[in-house]
């Protein structure tokens, strides 16, 4: 068989340049997270897509720092996937020829973004890469899939929610493995909790790796480093999510390593965040209403109850990422209706709780103050004091972190608000921080996110933990590693 020139020529190069960090380019990138466990794994971040401009700079900031400014500046620059082909990317980076510039791609299309396509068809857009443009905004998966076939690439990773895995009756993993194999590719994907990889928060995701049948890799997936059983609500979801499985083929799909009780526990809240400072300005009246900036430094606890925790030290000391004496983004919401309620509830508590709790303190508040019974003063108290939103409705809204297992997944809703992810400690009676909700997604103290506090919360929630981003490049660098020192040989005898 022959292998497209291209292809070799990225072989060759890795392999006569026994300490090269293959090149990356990160599409729908967000502010980083895979980029940074690709980098830390020993990969080059060339170069990011992310449309969102705040995300973009993060990405920008972090990955070419040190570089003039107008570097920075230019990397920063928000780029929309459905307006830029690839070899227009490739220019603007100034990176050669669109075949040469990258032997990684890397990726997670927005997950609103899938379409009802089908095998057959997804085939044919991906031969006539055009076609996406009818519908760009529900289809982004296959613009990503239009860049492998421009830039061809050595490896491939995406990343996703479950339900890609079982989205209106089609498995669009497997239709992309399919398309994939149509343009050279052999790839297999898992569905990945990262509390098993050492991330202090139970998220599942599916990750796809594929590599040019021209390498002969093996696909490997991360063996699990810790153990955590994951509430029945994980497992009704993973239920859901892999359905289809069996109808296309098991051949594909791997089972992910879930640990056993003799690897250590998952990281645990209380060891992700517990050497942050405590925060009580909004007990003491001193938090106000507006945009949080990140402009004062919030020392580290001098000396944490439990000493540091391996994780707490990891995050303090990431290689290009280390945090001096403290962080500046360990700010939180103005919520003072909710102080007297965080406080109140235990652990683990969710919303229904939650508004008992707050009624309970009504009543006890109304008696005090000894209000009548449906007045206008008691119905003006009672929304002063419970939250409006019904419990059978909203059963989980809010949820009290655990301090000794580790945080249910963070959502990019946290921009918004923060109620899914309320701080174990009742004496603080609060929500997380931006630093803290960064912690449970594993993004290390030197990390800077661009934006204020809403936008950065945002951009935490929408990010690949980076310590599985890590796990996940780890063992793709060691497949390329293994494959590149044969496959040149391999293919001229072919």
């Amino acid at each position: 068989m022959t292998w497209p020139a291209a292809v070799l020529s990225k072989i060759d190069r890795l392999r006569s340049e026994i300490t090269a960090r293959p090149r990356v380019l990160d599409l729908f990138a967000g502010c980083g997270g895979l980029s940074l466990g690709f980098d830390a794994a020993g990969f080059d971040i060339v170069g990011a897509m992310e449309i969102d401009d705040l995300a973009a700079r993060s990405h920008a900031i972090n990955f070419f720092r040190g570089e003039p400014q107008s570097v920075i500046d230019h990397h920063a620059r928000p780029r929309d996937i459905t307006a830029i082909d690839a070899e227009e990317m490739v220019a603007e980076l100034n990176l050669g020829t669109p075949t040469e510039a990258f032997d990684v791609l890397i990726g997670g299309p927005p997950c609103q973004a899938y379409a009802r396509v089908g095998r057959a068809k997804l085939r044919e857009i991906a031969e006539h890469p055009q076609a996406f443009k009818i519908d760009p905004r529900a289809n982004l998966y296959l613009r990503y899939l239009e860049y492998v076939r421009r830039l061809q690439p050595l490896a491939v990773l995406v990343e996703n929610v479950p339900d890609i895995l079982n989205h209106g009756g089609h498995n669009i993993v497997q239709e992309i493995v399919e398309a994939l194999d149509d343009m050279g590719y052999v790839a297999r994907y898992s569905l990945i909790n990262s509390a098993h990889h050492g991330v202090p928060q139970m998220r599942d995701r599916v990750f796809m790796i594929a590599y040019h049948k021209a390498l002969g890799a093996q696909i490997h997936f991360p063996a699990a480093t810790h153990h955590c059983d994951l509430p029945s609500g994980y497992e009704g979801t993973r239920s859901v999510a892999l359905k289809l499985i069996d109808l296309f083929g098991a051949s594909n799909y791997v089972a992910p390593d879930t640990g056993h009780a003799g690897l250590p526990s998952a990281v645990s809240a209380s060891e992700a965040i517990g050497d942050l400072a405590p925060i009580l300005l909004h007990r003491e009246g001193k938090l106000k209403r507006g945009a949080r900036r990140f402009t004062e430094l919030s020392p580290y606890r001098k000396s944490p109850a439990k000493g540091l925790s391996d994780f707490e030290r990891a995050m303090r000391a990431w290689p290009g990422f280390e945090a001096g004496e403290g962080v500046y983004d360990h700010v939180l919401r103005f919520l003072p209706r909710d102080t007297s309620i965080f406080e109140a509830m235990q652990q683990g508590d969710e919303y229904p709780a939650a508004h008992r709790v707050a009624n309970r303190l009504f009543e006890q508040e109304a008696l005090r103050k000894g209000i009548r019974r449906g007045s206008g003063e008691w119905v003006r108290l009672h929304r002063a004091m419970v939250p409006p939103y019904d419990p059978s409705k909203f059963p989980n809204r809010w949820w009290k972190l655990r301090e000794n297992g580790p945080s249910r997944t963070l959502m990019a809703h946290i921009g918004k608000d923060t109620y899914s992810h309320i701080h174990y400690d009742s004496a603080q009676g609060r929500v997380i921080s931006v630093r803290e909700a960064a912690r449970l997604q594993s993004f290390p103290d030197g990390f800077v996110f661009a934006g204020t506090m809403n936008p950065a919360f945002r951009q935490i929630g929408n990010a690949v933990p980076p310590i599985m981003a890590r796990e996940i490049a780890k063992v793709m660098k060691a497949s390329l590693a293994e494959a590149i020192g044969t496959a040149v040989e391999r293919a001229a005898a072919e």
